[in-house]
């Protein structure tokens, strides 16, 4: 009985590789008809260590995790089968995927460097704008779970930024985004910082809050300068070719 069990749990565990797995080399399909093999296998590469370091950090936590599901031109994301427990642990995991992304573009920014290689630096630009763009101070976006720690109340400051994106450059993604985030901001609205259950979730140091402050602050600024400098390094290129 207990061999079977075993045998059970461990197919059920392989069955969720696969599918995790299955989900990844979909989207590369995907993206390759339009793309480009290449591109779209280093572009989901980034998307696989974006949700790694939530994945990492929401393990690290305790929290009982699922492996990366990908939907193209949706994206990633991780199951969080337990919610977090305060603000800081919800800040940890939200931070912790662009800052593992970040540093997984970097390290493509440095190979295109290396080996002079413009598709490399796309993939790079990507992978710098999508963490960018994940950095909005608003939930679902990874910006607003780390900024909740500061006050939910912050999420109102990502709107006019989803809005000014929307204007200039419209997209399907952005409207669903919007609509995920209406009931956070209706949450931001109510929110009560003397609720006994407010004080206990979102009570944390100023010290922490400064970090975390500081983290997203510095994060955005780094995330900005290099979409900006790699942009203009693939229109140069482009223009050379």
């Amino acid at each position: 009985m207990t061999k079977l069990l075993l045998l059970i749990f461990g197919g059920l565990k392989l069955g969720k590789v696969l599918m995790s797995a299955g989900t990844m080399l979909a989207s590369i399909a995907v993206y390759a008809l339009f793309y480009g093999w290449r591109f779209a296998a280093g572009f989901v590469a980034l998307l696989f260590v974006h949700e790694a370091g939530h994945y990492l950090a929401a393990q690290r936590r305790g929290l009982d995790v699922g492996l990366p599901t990908f939907i193209p031109f949706v994206g990633a994301w991780i199951q969080l089968k337990e919610m977090p427990h305060d603000a800081e642990t919800e800040a940890y995991v939200g931070l912790a995927g662009p800052f593992v992304g970040t540093l997984g573009a970097l390290a493509c920014y440095a190979a295109a460097r290396h080996y002079d290689s413009n598709l490399l630096l796309a993939v790079s630009y990507t992978g710098f704008f999508l963490n960018l763009f994940n950095m909005i101070p608003l939930s679902p976006f990874d910006g607003g779970r780390i900024t909740a720690v500061l006050s939910p109340r912050i999420w109102f400051a990502g709107v006019p930024v989803l809005i000014a994106l929307f204007v200039y450059r419209p997209s399907p993604l952005l409207i669903v985004m919007a609509i995920l985030a209406l009931p956070q901001l209706k949450r931001a609205w109510r929110y009560d910082p003397t609720a006994p259950e407010n004080r206990a979730y979102y009570a944390t140091s100023i010290e922490t809050k400064t970090t975390y402050a500081l983290c997203y602050i510095g994060l955005v600024a780094f995330l900005a300068l290099m979409t900006s400098g790699v942009h203009d390094m693939l229109r140069v290129a482009h223009s050379a070719a």
